[in-house]
């Protein structure tokens, strides 16, 4: 069952409802808000005036939250041109730029993509719509619309190299063991600076940039993809990558549970037991990587035969990057999380052999 996630208190934010007003929407009934995890503030609930209402406080430091927000309207202006059969969006109704603040309609009926690996109902036929989906966004031109050129901050070198002060005051106990095992890793660095030297060759193309399963909402056989703050001009190997990643570390996750096996007993979580249930469990999963990758290259077959090696490192990356998220919730790292790491860490140091066994054949 998850946690319900408490709403920021709306009282403390007053420009929330400032927006709904100006918006004609009525200010938000308290009685039904709901609020989701993640690193902005969020109220979901019913306005005064009836209307179902997603708004979002974008939170951070710095210039950051007015650099996502930009970011999000680029997309909402870029989008237009995507019909919504083909990649629906939640609409946007308004916007505060001083407060950072934006509101959507809500999705309705809607279930996540992350909800729906969990459940085993994310299916070949939707990793196909979202690999088709995934490819538009990168084939559709973006002239006209003001993008941003600068590769997102992660995976960053820089920081396995060392941290500031004022990311050390702020970490949780998980989050300095796992940087302290990623900064003592100097193959993970080297292999991390070739990847993003390889990147500055690709192609840049309309990005998402942090693709994960609980940003694809399905409602209604309709497919969304949400949260487009970090949207910009990009390797397309980062979206392609961070959806086989999602698989990637699914996999590994399950090395402790009976999902897909025809019978379970209690074992021992050696070395050995580790590498031959995660490729079983690989292998009854490579199937979504495999059937996104067909509706991509459909979308787009003139891809760069080098795509597929980069979108392998970054799942790799992608791997690490979901134990650097969870450990902020944490005070420790469990060993089937070591476990994902180490396979994020071999792909990502070895994506040339990785790229098959992941699902992202050649480009035809």
């Amino acid at each position: 069952m998850e946690a319900r996630v408490v709403p920021a208190d709306l009282d403390s934010v007053p420009e929330v409802d400032a927006l709904l007003e100006r918006l004609g929407l009525g200010t938000f009934d308290r009685d039904t808000l709901e609020a989701a995890p993640g690193r902005n503030d969020v109220w979901k609930g019913r306005t005064r005036s009836g209307r179902h209402i997603f708004a979002k406080r974008l939170t951070g430091s710095g210039a950051g939250p007015a650099e996502r927000l930009n970011r999000m309207l680029a997309f909402e202006e870029f989008g237009d041109r995507i019909p919504q059969d083909v990649l629906a969006r939640p609409e946007l109704l308004g916007s505060d730029a001083e407060a950072c603040v934006v509101a959507f309609t809500c999705v309705e009926e809607a279930e996540s993509g992350a909800r729906m690996m969990v459940d085993e109902a994310f299916d070949d036929e939707l990793a196909y719509a979202t690999g088709r989906a995934v490819a538009r966004v990168h084939v559709t031109d973006a002239h006209g619309v003001e993008l941003e050129t600068v590769p997102p901050v992660l995976p960053s070198p820089k920081l396995l190299r060392g941290i500031s002060d004022e990311m050390f005051q702020e970490f949780s106990f998980g989050q300095m063991t796992v940087w302290g095992l990623l900064q003592g890793d100097k193959a993970l660095q080297e292999g991390l600076e070739k990847l993003l030297e390889s990147e500055k060759g690709a192609v840049k193309v309309p990005s998402h940039c942090d693709l994960r399963l609980d940003q694809i909402l399905v409602s209604n056989g309709t497919l969304h993809i949400t949260d487009w703050e970090e949207f910009r001009l990009a390797d397309a190997a980062r979206d392609i990558g961070s959806f086989a990643g999602e698989w990637l570390y699914r996999a590994v996750l399950d090395i402790v549970t009976d999902r897909g096996d025809s019978s379970f007993v209690d074992f021992d979580l050696t070395h050995e037991v580790i590498v031959e249930r995660g490729a079983a469990k690989l292998g009854r999963l490579r199937p979504r990587v495999e059937s996104f990758w067909r509706g991509y290259r459909e979308v787009r077959p003139s891809a760069d035969s080098s795509l597929p090696v980069r979108a392998t490192a970054f799942a790799g990356w992608h791997a690490l990057d979901r134990l650097i998220a969870s450990s902020q919730r944490s005070t420790r790292v469990s060993g089937i999380e070591r476990a994902a790491a180490g396979v994020g860490r071999a792909a990502l140091l070895a994506p040339e052999r990785f790229a098959a066994t992941l699902g992202l054949g050649g480009v035809a």
